[in-house]
């Protein structure tokens, strides 16, 4: 009895540090199948999961080269191939659902794609950072238009309550009917709206205080922090112990609030990182306590595994490259409900690719 008793013991003494250990992942090569009707993508500027644990991603169609898009040239140059709409519903295995959006599927579609969200009751958010991109937009998950928040083609700087500046990236709160936007390319600022009516209820910038677009110095390992976001304000995600996180990608940090705004600590993620900064997007381990933060390093080009009490850095996986399992401007990052991680990658990386979990997820 004493050494059931002593291996029950030195099991519940382990469990915190079993808890400490990062995931590991193991990147699925056949992830996504070959995409039906001669379909190509290009830029792909997001990514996102649903309560189905479908995989959702946007796309530019225009960032398609000539070479490929041959299929859809005047006359064609090849059999391949079509840019496929923006929106593109996956299955877990990996067939195409559904693709719907473009030009002609909204007067305000975007210019160019960015960011996608899909909120607990299945509606699809979108949003763009083209220079007259300043609106986000509601959708059925069929693609039926529901509502818009901002006026493209007008921006009012980072305190105008009802205008938009780029926006990055989108998550809802379904219990508070609120949809926070990370403001974004072209403001500095966390803006919060009412997600049924699009009704203003707060904003803010960096450490919680009212932002401003007054120029920053170039970024520079070892400075003081800067006290302001750096464009963009690329991502905001939500955990379900009420704290807030914010990508500053290009200040190398990651910021944590509450959803009120007010300021609770920061995470600086590989400072020496110069150019484009190395947090571009955030999406937390799915286990009963969300233990990691795993993020999107688009300037090194890494998964990064950091422990969400501290920020620390327990693991990280991908490298620069083109094969799978590497990356090239890794963008976005989505998690489905048993930790398999999703990837975007933009300027000509245009691909998405699916890492599975080879660990125990904890629960």
């Amino acid at each position: 009895m004493k050494g059931i008793l002593g291996a029950v013991l030195a099991l519940m003494l382990a469990l915190p540090a079993m808890a400490q250990q990062a995931p590991r992942y193991q990147v699925d090569a056949a992830w996504p199948k070959a995409l039906p009707n001669h379909w190509g993508i290009g830029q792909a500027a997001g990514v996102a999961t649903d309560a189905q644990d479908h995989i959702w991603v946007i796309h530019r169609p225009r960032t398609m080269t000539e070479d490929e898009r041959g299929a859809a040239l005047t006359p064609p140059r090849a059999d391949c191939c079509v840019p496929a709409p923006p929106v593109i519903e996956f299955d877990q295995a990996g067939n195409v659902v559904q693709a719907w959006g473009g030009p002609q599927h909204h007067p305000s579609w975007p210019e160019n794609e960015h960011g996608i969200y899909i909120d607990p009751q299945g509606f699809v958010w979108i949003g763009g950072n083209g220079n007259n991109d300043h609106v986000l937009l509601k959708f059925t998950r069929d693609g039926r238009f529901v509502l818009q928040i901002g006026i493209k083609g007008e921006t009012g700087g980072s305190n105008d309550t009802q205008r938009l500046g780029r926006p990055a990236g989108i998550e809802v709160d379904a219990a508070a009917h609120e949809v926070y936007v990370a403001d974004g390319y072209q403001n500095r600022r966390v803006i919060v709206f009412d997600s049924e009516t699009g009704a203003y209820k707060r904003h803010w910038g960096a450490y919680g205080n009212r932002p401003n677009d007054d120029a920053l110095p170039a970024y520079r390992p070892g400075q003081p922090p800067a006290q302001g976001f750096r464009n963009p304000v690329h991502c905001v995600r939500l955990a379900r112990d009420g704290l807030v996180y914010v990508c500053d990608r290009a200040n190398d940090r990651v910021q944590v609030f509450h959803h009120d705004g007010s300021f609770v600590r920061e995470f600086i993620v590989a400072p020496d990182t110069l150019g484009s900064g190395s947090v571009w997007d955030i999406a937390l381990l799915p286990d009963r306590l969300q233990s990691f933060l795993l993020t999107a390093d688009g300037g090194n080009n890494h998964v990064r595994l950091l422990h969400r009490p501290d920020g620390v850095e327990r693991g990280q996986f991908g490298r620069n490259g083109r094969n799978a399992g590497q990356f090239h401007w890794v963008h976005n990052i989505a998690v489905d409900s048993h930790g398999n991680i999703y990837t975007t990658e933009v300027d000509t990386g245009k691909r998405a690719q699916r890492f599975r979990l080879v660990s125990p997820l904890a629960r």
